[in-house]
């Protein structure tokens, strides 16, 4: 049997419990994806939770083929992420369970147990990446699980770049990825369509 591609892994969703509340152990994912760029260069370290029974690599593979997309945070050159797994990163993007994302987060005051999400903990090194919903998605991407995970990373990195929530202003517009899209794409009566990407005319 060939081996899946990773267009065809980031299509799938994979099974892991709501309620799960994993070791709090963490192992760096190895190796060095260097930056592409020549903007403002972002080290991070990759974290996997163990015990997940998740592909660590995937992980890894996403997020540096997301943060460094056009239509991501690199956009027009202005930044260019790499990932490394020894020294000292700017960040961890930190794969885990349910149970320790919540409190990860709630080392900087958030409750990421409502609606079951992710954060930044922006008080600590790691942004918090839910593996419930890597591995299972939300309602409102439905089947679109590969652009779900691009939003994921894209939202909490933009988090940690310093960007605060923002809604679509206007029906039928795209959300803007700083749009809490795991919780809603519907508010006040006006339909945002759903939305992973910074800049996604690019």
């Amino acid at each position: 049997m060939a081996a899946l591609t990773y267009d065809q892994k980031m299509a799938r969703t994979y099974r892991l419990g709501a309620e799960l509340k994993g070791s709090g152990k963490f192992d760096a994912v190895p190796g060095l994806d260097r930056a592409p760029g020549k903007g403002q260069k972002y080290t991070y370290r990759v974290d996997v939770e163990q015990g997940l029974g998740l592909d660590a690599a995937l992980f890894a593979e996403a997020v540096q083929k997301t943060l460094n997309d056009d239509r991501s945070w690199a956009h027009d050159g202005a930044r260019t992420f790499e990932r490394i797994s020894s020294g000292k990163p700017d960040f961890v993007i930190t794969l885990a369970s349910p149970g320790t994302t919540a409190e990860w987060c709630a080392k900087s005051g958030l409750d990421t147990t409502e609606d079951n999400v992710s954060c930044d903990s922006a008080s600590t090194e790691r942004v918090m990446i839910n593996a419930y919903r890597w591995a299972q998605g939300s309602e409102t991407y439905g089947d679109k699980i590969h652009e779900y995970r691009q939003m994921l990373i894209n939202h909490e990195v933009g988090h940690r770049l310093g960007h605060g929530h923002v809604t679509c202003d206007k029906d039928g517009e795209l959300a803007p990825v700083m749009q809490q899209q795991t919780k809603f794409l519907d508010h006040d009566g006006i339909h945002c369509r759903p939305n992973p990407w910074p800049y996604p005319r690019s």
